[in-house]
Parts: structure tokens; C-alpha cells; sequence
């Protein structure tokens, strides 16, 4: 359970930042990119997207596997399952309060339209 934890703590760390989630976006659209080819639309530095993707690689959301010169990149969709996993948890929870919250306001509302035909 531990090791899960730290997988996730790792995988929420990793997505915490807009620039990493810009670069999974992108992964995910194009499969396997060159780290030059995923850095093009961004506003920062190579040595800043290597950096994000060090992060992303750590959290296991990304590989990389050199080819001649060339870094290319892959998106591994198992961490984000399992943090989907994770969060639908709470989801269900959070839904089933939404649902019990949206009877209440409608018995107060139906309370309020009798006593105003009164």
C-alpha cells in the first residue's frame, strides 16, 4: 500500500504543474515525440522541458529511449489509470453527497412554494 501511496504522490506531484500536463496533453495526441519536437510549443527553455520531463519520467507517466542522437519520448497511461482509479473513489462519495444536498434544497423549495400559495 505504501508503494502505491508513493507511486500516487509522485503521479499528483508530477501532473501539479501546467507545463508537465501541456507536455502529457501533447504525448498523448502524438505518441512519440522528440524531446525538441515536444518542447516547440512552449514558452520555455529546452533545459526547462528536460527538467519537467525528469519529473514526468520519475512519476513513470513518461519513457524516453535515445535514438542515433535523437531523445524520444512515450506517454505511459498506467500511473494516470491508476490515479483516475483513485480519484472515481471520491467521486462516488462526493456525488452521492451532491445528490442528497440537491433533495434537500428541493424539499425546501417545494416548503417554500406551498407556503407562498398560502
Amino acid at each position: 500500500m505504501v508503494e502505491y501511496e508513493n507511486r500516487l504522490d509522485r503521479t499528483f506531484a508530477a501532473l501539479a504543474d501546467p507545463t508537465r500536463r501541456a507536455l502529457i496533453a501533447r504525448l498523448g495526441d502524438h505518441p512519440d515525440l522528440s524531446i525538441s519536437e515536444l518542447a516547440q510549443p512552449h514558452a520555455v527553455s529546452l533545459q526547462a522541458v528536460i527538467k519537467h520531463l525528469g519529473v514526468l519520467e520519475d512519476a513513470g507517466l513518461v519513457t524516453r529511449r535515445k535514438v542515433g542522437r535523437t531523445v524520444h519520448c512515450r506517454l505511459r497511461p498506467r500511473p494516470l489509470a491508476d490515479a483516475v482509479t483513485w480519484l472515481e473513489r471520491y467521486e462516488r462519495f462526493w456525488s452521492a453527497s451532491f445528490d442528497r444536498l440537491a433533495e434537500v434544497v428541493e424539499r425546501h423549495r417545494l416548503g417554500s412554494e406551498k407556503k407562498g400559495r398560502a
